[in-house]
């Protein structure tokens, strides 16, 4: 015989208004530390950005964690918009060769793996560019371009802008939301906002 529980309402084990106010200052405190955040990027910076990938005849991905998820997304919507890229660790991707462009995308600037890639790159000649949130980090250093976000990381470093958040969502946020700038910029000066063309280069196989 199926047990069924009582159908009691939720209201009986929480306040609704309570959480609903919980949930409200949870956003504001978000977007709060985001606007500060967002304020200190610069056009300069997608600029920058811009240029090593449209003058890049191939673009490689290399994160972890959750910046490799956000580093996936950016990559999807470049070849969306007509770009050939590929992303480090899948098995179709193939060698690296001197001009090819590897992104790096770290908040600490220490994460092992992104590391090292990056200095493999360096050393075969591609042009490396780095997404992070230390300035003085390994990865920034070594990279030939770095774009700081300075948000929180996992390492929580004296220096860190104060957030409420989980180390290292700041940093993630920011970073999200530059590179939908970056992909915003390309959309309209590659394909004038062309829906229609983007459309044909998204999956159908889903």
């Amino acid at each position: 015989m199926m047990m069924r529980l009582p159908n009691t309402r939720r209201e009986a084990f929480f306040s609704e208004s309570s959480q609903k106010m919980e949930f409200t200052e949870a956003l504001d405190q978000m977007l709060g530390e985001l606007e500060g955040l967002l304020a200190l990027l610069t056009p300069q910076m997608a600029e920058i950005l811009i240029r090593e990938v449209e003058a890049a005849p191939r673009i490689f991905g290399c994160a972890t964690g959750r910046s490799g998820f956000i580093l996936r997304g950016f990559l999807m919507r470049l070849m969306h918009l007509g770009f050939t890229v590929f992303m480090v660790g899948e098995t179709i991707t193939p060698r690296l060769q001197p001009g090819d462009l590897l992104l790096v995308m770290s908040g600490s600037g220490e994460t092992a793996q992104p590391r090292e890639i990056q200095r493999r790159a360096n050393t075969v000649g591609a042009r490396t560019v780095a997404i992070t949130a230390a300035p003085d980090s390994t990865i920034s250093r070594e990279a030939q371009v770095a774009i700081v976000i300075p948000g929180t990381t996992k390492l929580t470093l004296a220096h860190e802008p104060a957030s409420l958040q989980c180390p290292g969502s700041l940093f993630e946020q920011a970073g999200f939301l530059f590179l939908e700038a970056v992909v915003q910029l390309l959309y309209k000066k590659r394909l004038g906002h062309d829906r229609g063309e983007m459309l044909s280069r998204h999956t159908d196989l889903e």
